[in-house]
């Protein structure tokens, strides 16, 4: 329920023009409420008013929209959103223009320095596709950089002309800047625009905290990370970049420079060691030693690489326990689930995903052994897509049930029957951390036969839709009658799909 200051805020907010006539008499302390209340409500014109005299140094989003409940946030409509972030770039850009054009005739203050846009934007694969999403916020702020270094060029050429400094050199002042810590995004069609953003020496400086790019040359991507200031950086994403092994032993070199890097995102590569044997081995070893000197690095996700048997030789340089390892898809072998079951890694795993491994014959006991090292720590698994049926799933509920902590566990694309998914529900009963489980749908849920190809297990379409709601319906009523009505057991990749590894 809304507080009776948040309910006046909105009040007031809705009157634009009173607002701004009362900006000068409005308490400081009221200026967070009234922020809130203007973005909830889309009023982009308040907004832009509230950010011009800021009267703090720092405007978090995350600190000032974080507790609205969902409630508010479906009344916030995406395009409202996104008009009010843009609302906010304007209103800073124009605070920054004006300062540079008449310092001396600024009357109002604003004291803000630095605007913290992380953890704003939509997910790319699920945000509503009219809010702002991490591209194109990353597209917005780019533009807004060079615009206002494109006018500040433009002042200190006006300014040489009509004012000379002791020494006859121009003596332009220069107004304090704005530092704005963002989420970058970047692909082929937003590359140059970011470049010269970074390179640009705007009043608008973009500081970045997780970095992605995709579809990049080894050149560009190089580019790109020599342009970023370094601290502050904590995760990098090069996903869908084509990079081989070849050009990961490149580019990795250029990211010790970032001494707050926690985490490496390296899916969809092209890294197949079989493609380049025998030079394979000479790449893995550089590849090794360059992860080697990321002192600090706790997540890496490989995803869709080819290591069949080649884990230990990658991971051997690391010198300190990863607590998040990605392995979706990598042709694992035996000897890889044993090299990482003795490393000094699994008994610091929290999340684990081993997704796409085929675990119906010599890689079902070595999963086990695993997991038995990892109970303490685990707190998200990962197991989509892995050729499991029942008869596997029950040789493996002993040491999944000893994984006291575990908070999340995926199993959606596997074959389990109803029954399996019955003895699930009540053999987990006993985590009492366990809050979201995917499933697969059950095979005796399908439409005609069981589906022969892989693909087909995760088709919503081939799926008897009254067959498979009386099947939720009984897990639902399973998990409430055991007193576990918080769980959340979906066949939706929508909410897995928002869990990371720094909100673990």
């Amino acid at each position: 329920m809304d507080s009776l200051v948040f309910l006046c805020a909105r009040r007031v907010v809705s009157d634009h023009p009173s607002v701004r006539r009362a900006l000068a008499l409005i308490p400081t302390e009221l200026y967070p409420v009234l922020f809130r209340a203007a973005f909830l409500d889309g009023r982009t014109l308040a907004v832009g008013d509230l950010v011009t005299s800021w009267p703090y140094p720092v405007l978090s989003f995350q600190r000032l929209l974080a507790h609205l409940d969902h409630h508010h946030h479906q009344h916030c409509k995406g395009f409202s959103r996104k008009l009010c972030v843009q609302a906010v770039i304007m209103a800073i850009v124009a605070r920054l223009r004006q300062a540079l054009e008449e310092p001396c005739l600024d009357s109002r203050p604003c004291c803000l320095r630095v605007l913290d846009m992380t953890d704003l934007q939509a997910s790319e694969a699920y945000g509503d596709p009219e809010e702002m999403s991490l591209w194109s916020g990353t597209v917005a702020l780019a533009k807004a950089c060079l615009e206002l270094s494109k006018h500040q060029s433009q002042c200190q050429k006006r300014g040489s002309k009509r004012r000379k400094g002791p020494r006859g050199s121009s003596a332009a002042p220069q107004p304090p800047g704005v530092e704005i810590r963002a989420d970058l995004f970047v692909n082929g069609t937003s590359f140059g625009l970011l470049r010269d953003a970074l390179r640009s020496g705007s009043s608008l400086r973009l500081r970045c905290r997780d970095f992605r790019a995709e579809e990049l040359s080894v050149i560009g991507t190089v580019t790109l990370l020599e342009s970023l200031e370094p601290a502050g950086v904590r995760r990098v994403d090069l996903r869908f970049n084509n990079l081989g092994l070849v050009g990961l032993s490149t580019l990795l070199p250029h990211l010790s420079r970032f001494p707050d890097l926690l985490s490496l995102w390296l899916p969809y590569n092209n890294v197949d060691v079989r493609q380049l044997a025998p030079a394979a081995d000479t790449w893995l070893r550089r590849l090794a030693a360059q992860l080697g000197r990321l002192p600090n690095l706790k997540e890496l996700n490989l995803g869709s690489s080819r290591l069949s048997g080649n884990l230990r030789q990658l991971l051997s340089e690391l010198q300190s326990p990863l607590e998040s390892l990605e392995l979706a898809f990598c042709s694992l072998l035996p000897c890889d689930l044993a090299f990482l079951r003795q490393s000094l890694h699994a008994p610091a795993l929290r999340k684990l995903d081993l997704s796409g491994q085929n675990f119906t014959g010599s890689l079902l006991q070595p999963l086990q052994q695993l997991l038995e090292v990892t109970s303490a720590s685990l707190l998200h698994l990962d197991l989509m897509e892995c050729h499991l049926t029942d008869t596997h799933l029950e040789a493996l509920l002993p040491a999944l049930c000893r994984c006291s902590h575990l908070r999340c566990l995926g199993l959606f694309g596997n074959l389990f029957s109803t029954a399996a998914l019955r003895s699930l529900v009540r053999k987990t009963l006993a985590l009492p951390d366990l809050r979201l489980v995917v499933y697969p749908y059950p095979l005796d849920c399908y439409l005609g036969a069981t589906p022969r190809s892989p693909s087909a297990w995760c088709l919503e379409e081939e799926v008897d839709k009254e067959r498979f709601a009386a099947v939720a319906a009984e897990l639902c009523r399973l998990l409430v009658s055991s007193g576990r009505a918080d769980a959340v057991w979906t066949t939706s990749l929508r909410q897995h799909s928002a869990l990371d590894y720094f909100t673990l």
